[in-house]
């Protein structure tokens, strides 16, 4: 080979490597972090399909006492969960031992007391799974199966700020009526052959009746969280005014933000960082009624924000609110473990996930194909919300490390 060739042979090498070296720089993270937060990745894909198990292994606990070790100020429950088929098994079979009308609230549901005295709050079926509810983002009854999947979502997301949901069939002429209280058996009525009850709640009326299939309901079931972490109730700073003609703040001020990181408990801890959160998980859900949300009380802003009452979701898979994002590109701040974990999620991992989630859960089918192609379509939204905050302010100041002090906010 002559020299020149030689020449030009060693300098394509070189460039190559050069380009090749660069390449694996830019996409080979080499935190520690990050590379955990890849593990916690892989965890959970491997432990994503939940098969109900009719015992635990293993332990002389109940399941409710297992659940309810779980819980701690950061998370409803630990990123490893082997007992968690066990218990959602309990919460779809376990027997009623009493009903009575839901806690306090604008929508129907009916507080259910399992056998060994575990609480569960039932919400039941008001649609079929392709049905689409048109108008406002919360228009409609709540969505008993929208409960389920945001469960599943946020162990995809790895939040672990919802309480256990699952779905159930129960006979409302068998198990409920002959262990219901007086208030709850006074709604019940009968629509042609369907049992029906209608509870008490802000919204419920008697001609706007939850009918059962003859007898049998489906429904969802949402574990109780325990007594011994009560909630405290917190208006959220992206909420609307619920007043005809009048915008919220963040409607219309372009440094809301600013303003809110200076306020309690915004201005230190991760309270902030969850909001973002939240209003990513509400965003791919479709969820733009939460005006108001929970922590755990006297925590001083550290307790996690609780993704409580997520059924106003999956409405209509045509939704794309983006106000919900609002927090997210006002304040152009998010979590590096979620930025990483949306990352994970793209190109139809997010929607295979939520499908392999979901498989064994007693409602499956728990959403319909276009309601799941929508969380894969809304996901790219987020990304793009993202990459334009960087773009403008630079990933070191977008990008927030999950442990850090965040008083620099």
């Amino acid at each position: 080979m002559k020299l020149k060739q030689r020449v030009v042979l060693l300098a394509i090498l070189l460039v190559i490597f050069i380009f090749t070296k660069v390449f694996l720089i830019d996409n080979l993270d080499t935190s520690a972090a990050n590379r955990e937060d890849q593990r916690a990745f892989h965890r959970m894909m491997t432990g994503l399909r939940v098969e109900l198990a009719p015992k635990l292994d293993h332990t002389l606990q109940s399941p409710w006492e297992i659940a309810a070790q779980w819980v701690v100020p950061r998370e409803v429950y630990p990123e490893e969960t082997p007992e968690l088929g066990a218990i959602m098994h309990a919460m779809a079979t376990k027997k009623i031992i009493k009903a009575d009308v839901g806690y306090k609230g604008t929508q129907l549901k009916a507080l259910l007391i399992l056998e060994g005295g575990q609480k569960v709050v039932f919400k039941p079926k008001r649609y079929s799974r392709d049905y689409v509810v048109e108008g406002e983002p919360y228009a409609g009854y709540d969505r008993h199966n929208a409960e389920v999947a945001a469960f599943h979502l946020d162990r995809i997301l790895g939040f672990r700020r919802a309480p256990l949901v699952v779905g159930r069939f129960v006979n409302l002429r068998t198990e409920i009526k002959p262990v219901a209280t007086e208030q709850l058996l006074s709604t019940f009525l009968t629509v042609g052959n369907n049992t029906c009850f209608y509870g008490k709640c802000y919204y419920c009326r008697e001609t706007e009746p939850a009918c059962a299939d003859g007898d049998t309901m489906e429904g969802s079931v949402t574990l109780w969280l325990p007594d011994v972490w009560p909630l405290q109730k917190h208006r959220h700073p992206w909420g609307r005014t619920y007043r005809e003609g009048k915008l919220a703040r963040w409607e219309y001020d372009e440094s809301y933000c600013d303003a809110v990181k200076k306020t309690s408990p915004y201005d230190s801890g991760p309270r902030l960082l969850d909001i973002i959160d939240t209003a990513v998980f509400d965003y791919l859900i479709g969820n733009a009624d939460r005006h108001h949300y929970e922590s755990f009380q006297d925590d001083e802003g550290a307790s996690m924000l609780i993704l409580l009452d997520n059924a106003k979701s999956f409405g209509n898979p045509s939704l794309d609110e983006r106000s919900i994002l609002a927090p997210l590109y006002q304040c152009c701040i998010i979590r590096v473990s979620t930025w990483n974990r949306l990352n994970y999620l793209k190109n139809g991992v997010l929607k295979s996930a939520l499908k392999s989630a979901m498989a064994h859960d007693p409602i499956s089918p728990v959403l319909s194909d276009p309601h799941l192609d929508a969380v894969d379509q809304r996901l790219l939204s987020v990304l793009v919300t993202v990459k334009q905050c960087t773009d403008q302010f630079g990933m070191d100041t977008v990008l927030v490390e999950d442990r850090m002090p965040l008083s620099h906010l």
